[in-house]
C-alpha cells in the first residue's frame, strides 16, 4: 500500500523546486504531465468497479476504456518517476487517441464524441510535448479519422451492438479529457505569463545596471524610457529628459546632425551612429558644461505594423576619447613644427658652412697643386689632409641639405625621358677613386634592351651614386660590387650587390631611416652620417617608386630601387597598354628578350 501511495503522490525524478527559478515553464510542463498521469490512473481506478459490473452484464466497451486508462496511467506515472516526461506525455496522447478510436468504432456516425475526443490528442501534444510528438500525434489522428470513416461505411465495426449508455460514457470521457486539456492549458499559460514578466523584469534590471545610458523613443520621438545611467550621464533626474528635455541638451551646432540621424533611423529603417555635444548639469559650474556623447540609434518595429517603429538609443560618454584625439593632434602639430624647425636649421647651417668650406677646399687644392709655390713634404701632407677633410665636410653638408629639402617637401622633381644606361658611366667615374683606394672591383649587368625612363635624371644619378658609394664603403677590401639594371614589368629595377658585412633582419627593416647605421656608437669602423639610403628612399618615393633590401650577415647586401617607367604621375591606361618591343614585321629570337620571362 505504501508503494502505491509513493507511486501516486511521491515526487517524480526531474521535478525539483529549485528548477522554478531557472525555467518555470519547463518545470510546470513536467509537473502537469505528472499530475495528468496520476489523474488518469486515479479516474481509471475509480471507474474500474462499474466497468467490471457492466462487463458481467455483457457490456465490453466500459471495461476496454478503463483498461486503456489504467495501462496508460500506470505507464505514464512510471515514466515520470524515471524522469522521462516526453515519453509520459506521448503515452497520454496515445491513450486519448486510442480511446477516441474505440468510441468512434462503437458509434458508426461520421462525427461523434470519439472523433472529438481524438482531436484533443494533438491539442494535448501541442501543450505538453515537443516537435516530434506533435507531428506524430497529427498522423495518428488522421489514422483514427480514416478508421472512423471505414466504420461509418460498415467495413470496420465494434464487436458488440451499441447501447444507450455508451453515449453517456462517450460524453463523460470527452468531458474528462477536455477538463484535463483545459487545466493543462491554464497552467501553461500562467507559467508563460509569469516567465514573460520575469524576463521583462530581468531585461529592465539589465538596462538599469549597464554603464551606458539606454533610452527608448516612441514613433513621434517622445522619450518612453530612460535607464538609471542617464541620470549620471546628464546630471539630472530621468523625468527631466521627457518632452523636449533631451533635445534642449543637444548643442545648437550639433542638432541638425542629431535630427538627421534620428530621421534616417526612423524612416529608412537603418541604424545610425552620431557623436554630438550634450549639456551636463553641474551645480558648481557657472557656465554650461558640454560633453561628447556617442549615440547609436536602432529602429525597432512594433507589432502594430512595420510602418510604426520605435527607436532604441545607446548613449556613451566619449569625452576622454575626444580629449585624447585633441592631445594627439596637438602633439602631432608640435612634432611637425619641430621637424620643420629642424629642417630650417639644417638648411641654414648647411648654407652657412658651404661658403667657408668651399674656400678651405679651394685654397688647400691650390696649395697641393703648387700654385702658391713648392711646399715641404710635411706641409704638402697637411694641405692634402685639409683638402680631403674639406671634401668630406662638403659631402656631409650636401646630404644634410638634400635631406632637409626632402623632409620639407621642397625637392622639386623635373622629369624628362632619357636612356637609363646613360647614368652608368658618369656614376662609375665618380666612385672610381673610392673603389681603387679599397681595391674593390665594380662590374655591371645591364640588359641589352631597356626602355626609356621618364624621371629626374639628376635625382636618378644621385640614387645610383649613393647606392654604389654605400656598397663600396661596406665591402671587404678586395671585394666585388655588381650593378644591375633591367626592366621589371612597368618598373625599372636598379640593384647594387656587395659582398660586405651584411645586416640582420632588424637592420634591414630599418633601411631608409635617417641617421641609421648598422654599426652605431663611437667605436664604429665605418664613417658616414647614415643619410645615404634615406636620401635614396626619399628620391624613390618622389618618383612613386620603392626601396627594397635583402641581406645576410657576413655575406653581403643587395639594395634594389624600383622606378616607374612612365614617371611619377603613372597613368593606368598607359601602363596597361602593350609596349611594342620590336619593329612591326621583324622577328627576334627568344634569347634576345630574356627580361620578358622575369616580369613580376
Amino acid at each position: 500500500m505504501r508503494g502505491v501511495l509513493s507511486l501516486l503522490f511521491g515526487q517524480p525524478s526531474g521535478i525539483r523546486r529549485r528548477d522554478v527559478r531557472t525555467n518555470r515553464a519547463d518545470w510546470l510542463r513536467r509537473s502537469t504531465v505528472a499530475n495528468n498521469s496520476r489523474a488518469i490512473l486515479i479516474v481509471s481506478a475509480l471507474a474500474l468497479p462499474p466497468a467490471v459490473y457492466w462487463l458481467f452484464d455483457g457490456a465490453l466497451l466500459p471495461f476496454v476504456l478503463t483498461t486503456i486508462g489504467l495501462a496508460s496511467g500506470a505507464m505514464a506515472v512510471a515514466l515520470c518517476r524515471h524522469g522521462q516526461f516526453e515519453r509520459a506525455a506521448f503515452t497520454q496522447v496515445c491513450a486519448t487517441l486510442l480511446i477516441g478510436l474505440v468510441l468512434t468504432l462503437a458509434d458508426r456516425q461520421v462525427v461523434d464524441f470519439g472523433v472529438a475526443l481524438a482531436l484533443l490528442g494533438p491539442v494535448q501534444a501541442a501543450l505538453l510535448g515537443r516537435s516530434p510528438a506533435k507531428k506524430r500525434s497529427w498522423v495518428l489522428f488522421l489514422v483514427v479519422v480514416a478508421i472512423g470513416a471505414l466504420g461509418s461505411l460498415g467495413l470496420v465495426g465494434w464487436p458488440e451492438p451499441n447501447r444507450p449508455e455508451y453515449d453517456m460514457i462517450a460524453v463523460l470521457a470527452f468531458a474528462i479529457a477536455a477538463l484535463m486539456v483545459a487545466l493543462s492549458a491554464s497552467r501553461m499559460n500562467r507559467a508563460y505569463d509569469v516567465q514573460e514578466r520575469g524576463a521583462l523584469a530581468n531585461y529592465r534590471h539589465l538596462l538599469e545596471s549597464v554603464q551606458d545610458a539606454v533610452m527608448r523613443f516612441g514613433p513621434e520621438g517622445q522619450v518612453l524610457f530612460a535607464s538609471k545611467s542617464a541620470e549620471k550621464l546628464f546630471g539630472c533626474r530621468r523625468y527631466e529628459l521627457s518632452g523636449s528635455g533631451l533635445i534642449e541638451r543637444v548643442h545648437v551646432l550639433d542638432r541638425p546632425g542629431y535630427m538627421k540621424a534620428f530621421s534616417d533611423a526612423r524612416h529608412e529603417h537603418v541604424g545610425r551612429t552620431v557623436e554630438i555635444r550634450m549639456r551636463r548639469d553641474d551645480a558648481d559650474a557657472r557656465v554650461p558644461q558640454f560633453t561628447w556623447v556617442e549615440i547609436t540609434l536602432t529602429p525597432v518595429e512594433l507589432a502594430s505594423g512595420p510602418a510604426v517603429r520605435e527607436i532604441v538609443a545607446v548613449l556613451r560618454d566619449v569625452s576622454e576619447r575626444h580629449a585624447r584625439d585633441v592631445e594627439m593632434r596637438e602633439a602631432r602639430r608640435r612634432a611637425e613644427d619641430s621637424s620643420s624647425a629642424k629642417s630650417r636649421f639644417l638648411a641654414t647651417i648647411g648654407h652657412e658652412l658651404r661658403t667657408p668650406l668651399n674656400a678651405i677646399v679651394g685654397f688647400s687644392e691650390m696649395m697641393t697643386s703648387g700654385v702658391v709655390g713648392e711646399l715641404s713634404p710635411a706641409h704638402k701632407e697637411y694641405a692634402d689632409i685639409i683638402h680631403r677633410s674639406g671634401h668630406h665636410l662638403l659631402d656631409v653638408v650636401r646630404m644634410l641639405l638634400d635631406m632637409s629639402r626632402l623632409e620639407a617637401g621642397k625637392f622639386e622633381v623635373q622629369t624628362d625621358s632619357f636612356e637609363p644606361s646613360n647614368l652608368i658611366e658618369p656614376c662609375l667615374k665618380i666612385v672610381d677613386a673610392m673603389a681603387r683606394e679599397r681595391h674593390i672591383s665594380v662590374s655591371t649587368e645591364i640588359a641589352k634592351t631597356l626602355p626609356n625612363l621618364i624621371a629626374d635624371e639628376r635625382a636618378c644619378r644621385q640614387i645610383l651614386i649613393n647606392l654604389l658609394s654605400n656598397a663600396i664603403k661596406f665591402s671587404h677590401e678586395g671585394g666585388k660590387v655588381i650593378l644591375s639594371m633591367r626592366r621589371q614589368g612597368t618598373m625599372l629595377n636598379i640593384s647594387v650587390t656587395d659582398q660586405g658585412i651584411g645586416m640582420d633582419s632588424d637592420a634591414v627593416g630599418r633601411i631608409g631611416e635617417p641617421f641609421f647605421q648598422v654599426q652605431d656608437g663611437l667605436a664604429r669602423r665605418y664613417e658616414g652620417t647614415g643619410l645615404g639610403l634615406s636620401i635614396v628612399k626619399g628620391l624613390a618615393d618622389l618618383h612613386e617608386g620603392a626601396l627594397r633590401a635583402t641581406s645576410t650577415p657576413g655575406e653581403g647586401t643587395t639594395v634594389t630601387v624600383l622606378l616607374p617607367l612612365n614617371g611619377p604621375a603613372t597613368k593606368t591606361e598607359e601602363t596597361g597598354e602593350v609596349t611594342q618591343l620590336a619593329p612591326t614585321g621583324s622577328t627576334a629570337p627568344e634569347a634576345t628578350w630574356p627580361d620578358q620571362r622575369k616580369r613580376a
